[in-house]
Parts: C-alpha cells; structure tokens; sequence
C-alpha cells in the first residue's frame, strides 16, 4: 500500500476514535487495556460494566447505539462472514486480524459458548470483519479466509486459522492452501485466484474501511448492537451485553439495526 495512502488512513483513524470513544464513555465501561509484547495491538481488556437499560439508559444515548448499529449491522442474505439468523434481535460485529492472539481466544474460548446459547436459540447474529494490522501477512491470511467463504467454508477455515496462534511464515500462500484443503475447500485453483481477485480487494477494503470510520485502532473490537465492547473479555461480559441489547432491542425495535 503506498505510503500516502497509510498515511491518509492513519490521519482518518485519529480523527474517527473520538467517536467510539464518547460511545465507549456513555455507556459507563471502565476497560482497562493490556499490552502485547512486539507490535501486536490486541487488548486483553479487564471485564467492565456498563449501564442497563433497567437502570432508566438516556434515550440520547440509546440512540447513539441504535445510529451505529445502522451503519455497521450488514444482515445480508447468504453472508459467508456471519453466523445466525438474518433477523436476529443482537447483531455482535467483530474487527479481527489472524495474527492476533487475542482474537484466537475469542474465537477458542467465547465464541463457541455464544453460539451455543445465543446464535442457536435465534438470539444472536455474528458477523465477522477482517481489520488488518500487522502488515501482509495478516491481509494473505484475511484474503485466504474470504476466498474460502466463496466455497461455504469461512467459518473452517476462521477456525483453523485460529486455532494457534499464527504469525509470518505460518501464513505463507502454500501454508494458507494446507490449512484450506483440511477445512474443506474443494476447488484449490479457484480458492488461489479468489485470493488475488479484486473482489477479494473490495471486501478487505470495505471491511478496513468501515474500522477506520468508527475508530477501530485494535483487535478483537467488538459491537454489540452498536454497543462498544473492547478486547477479548471474557464470557460473562459478552454475555451482559447481548442480554442488555435483546431487552434493547425488545424495548426499541430500531435497535435491531438494519442492513446495508
């Protein structure tokens, strides 16, 4: 990517922060972020607590989330990047990279258990968003985990990815078709050039786009129904936020979202 380019985004993201910021701050969220060794950004946030709606939440506020659940809820018919149904009450959006450990454990030790209790029972949709920020090797990875959406098999390979950590040469293009072809991919040739295909450019850039838009500086970020939950905390807070937006979402039917 050309050095102007880094630059303009980089501007655009320090600009746009303030937005998920003052979100952050409405909802009342004490996090207290930890730090990675190297260059890896991730948080691996201290569970925080925010407002109920029972505790009398500003309309203002409610609909501030409900604003930011509109602009970044998709709900699209046949979305290999999500999980659940279309019309879910709670849509949780997640900014991730494959070099993130702490997006690993997201997808290791919560997801599974959110899926289980509310993607299941028609309470939850999960959407996943690739946020590259560790540079080329992270974007192979994101473009390899698209291509194997084209065949039905995003979620296999999410998972593969994920299920150590994995950095550098771990996601070389020959290691990326190794971990497809044991996710289930079938047509190799086609998961190659659906990598290097300027679809796969549009998706990564409206995904990447969108992150810099609201702010994201760091991955695992998460919405939950436009509600700001930051780092891979664990169960318990997810659980309180998906809890806090269905009874939201029951009170304020705008706080569904919509779809682009």
């Amino acid at each position: 990517m050309p050095a102007s380019a880094s630059r303009t985004r980089k501007l655009a993201a320090v600009g746009a922060v303030l937005a998920l910021v003052v979100a952050v701050i409405a909802i009342g969220v004490v996090i207290a972020k930890s730090t990675q060794s190297g260059n890896e950004t991730a948080s691996g946030a201290a569970p925080g607590a925010s407002s109920s709606p029972e505790a009398g939440e500003d309309p203002a506020q409610q609909k501030m989330f409900d604003d930011l659940a509109r602009r970044t809820t998709r709900r699209a018919d046949g979305d290999p990047l999500a999980v659940g149904k279309k019309d879910a009450p709670v849509v949780l959006v997640e900014y991730a990279d494959y070099q993130c450990s702490f997006c690993g454990r997201f997808t290791r030790e919560t997801q599974p258990e959110l899926i289980k209790k509310y993607v299941d029972a028609g309470t939850l949709r999960i959407e996943f968003r690739n946020f590259t920020v560790f540079g080329a090797d992270s974007e192979r990875a994101a473009r390899a985990s698209w291509a194997a959406g084209q065949q039905g098999r995003f979620w296999q390979l999410h998972d593969q990815l994920y299920a150590k950590t994995r950095k550098g040469s771990a996601l070389a293009e020959d290691k990326l078709v190794g971990l497809a072809r044991d996710s289930g991919v079938k047509d190799i040739d086609r998961f190659r050039a659906d990598m290097k295909s300027a679809d796969a450019d549009k998706a990564l850039k409206k995904d990447q786009d969108e992150g810099y838009q609201l702010g994201v500086q760091s991955t695992p970020s998460f919405l939950v129904n436009g509600r700001p939950v930051a780092g891979a905390q664990p169960l318990e807070v997810f659980s309180q936020a998906v809890d806090e937006a269905a009874r939201a979402a029951k009170d304020h039917p705008a706080a569904k979202g919509a779809g682009k």
